[in-house]
């Protein structure tokens, strides 16, 4: 095991700066959810801890030890990709005992590490049957198999549950979580959904075009997002944003308001902040989301409970929500001091 830091790492391809200055401290033992969308730099910036991707200056250090020129392999990690990479030509024991044999590992510790990790990942009964017999949930048991083989100090993830069907994301998640924690391994996982961050993280790196725009405990990046971009990105359905200059009566400098969907409630329109109609609603069960299209304004989604009546379709009303639940933002899309 061994703490992970990332000072000041940038990355450009030729004049074209894609990583801009990140700074991480990963302490020994943490769990740490890199989140953004798709082409913000998170995977380039796991590659650069892993070796796969030169780093165009900063440092990263591993169990305090500088790695910028280190090869992979010697780098003490290992790392588990969204498409498995299993060799389909052998057994689930020869794919997790492939990289000891490279090493020279003596036969009997193989069997013996392999064993263990096979119990740990229920994998005993297919130690001889090849990938393609096995389910996508199995096979990424096998290359989290093989990572665990190795016994390194830093675990990388790259997006590994992006494969797999929602219902076994959620098992295999919860898998995953249940497994570092066992092992007490530091550990980098990649992913572009929020709510995998927000279940497994320790703490969690939310990525915005090259730039970790906020670094935090899940529960606290959600409910004190530094920007509207993390406020937007952190949270299903998303926080909805209002211009002040659509509220009447509005007395303060103008901003924009973050409200989370469960934050607003329906009322009668004129008792409103703002108002508008119904575009639709989604009854989910346990709770109903109620889209609307406010008056000279964006869309607005609020989350009430399933229980309660389901506004028709057209229906004009009010949304209100308590100031204590506000956010401000400028106009420039970062949280005000005074919110």
């Amino acid at each position: 095991m061994a703490t992970v830091t990332l000072e000041n790492i940038r990355k450009s391809f030729g004049k074209t700066e894609v990583i801009h200055g990140v700074d991480i401290d990963i302490a020994d033992g943490e769990f740490i959810v890199i989140v953004g969308p798709s082409g913000c730099g998170k995977s380039t910036l796991l590659r650069m801890v892993a070796g796969l991707e030169t780093i165009t200056s900063g440092e990263v250090r591993i169990g305090g030890k500088r790695v910028n020129e280190v090869e992979p392999m010697d780098r003490d990690i290992a790392m588990v990709f969204q498409n498995y990479a299993l060799y389909p030509h052998m057994s689930v024991f020869d794919n997790m005992a492939y990289g000891l044999k490279i090493k020279g590992t003596p036969k009997s510790e193989i069997v013996a590490r392999v064993d263990a990790a096979a119990e740990i990942l229920q994998l005993g009964p297919y130690l001889q049957r090849k990938p393609r017999q096995l389910s996508g949930g199995q096979r990424q048991r096998v290359a989290m198999g093989r990572a665990i083989v190795r016994k390194p100090a830093v675990f990388l993830f790259d997006e590994p549950l992006s494969n797999l069907d929602a219902k076994l994301r959620v098992q295999m998640r919860l898998e995953i979580k249940a497994l570092q924690r066992e092992l007490g391994v530091t550990s980098l996982y990649v992913t572009h959904d929020q709510v995998e961050a927000m279940t497994l993280a320790d703490r969690m790196v939310v990525m915005n075009d090259g730039v970790a725009d906020q670094i935090g405990a899940p529960l606290d990046v959600y409910a004190n997002p530094a920007t509207i971009f993390v406020a937007g990105f952190i949270g299903s359905p998303p926080m909805n944003f209002i211009d002040t200059k659509q509220i009447s009566g509005w007395t303060e400098p103008p901003c924009v308001l973050g409200v989370r969907p469960e934050h607003l409630h329906l009322v009668s329109e004129p008792e409103g902040r703002i108002s508008g109609s119904v575009t639709y609603a989604e009854p989910l069960g346990a709770e109903t989301l109620v889209h609307f299209r406010t008056t000279d304004g964006p869309s607005v989604t609020v989350r009430q409970d399933g229980a309660e009546p389901v506004p028709s379709e057209g229906e004009r009303l009010g949304i209100a929500w308590k100031t204590d639940k506000e956010l401000r933002f400028s106009e420039e899309g970062q949280r005000l001091a005074d919110s």
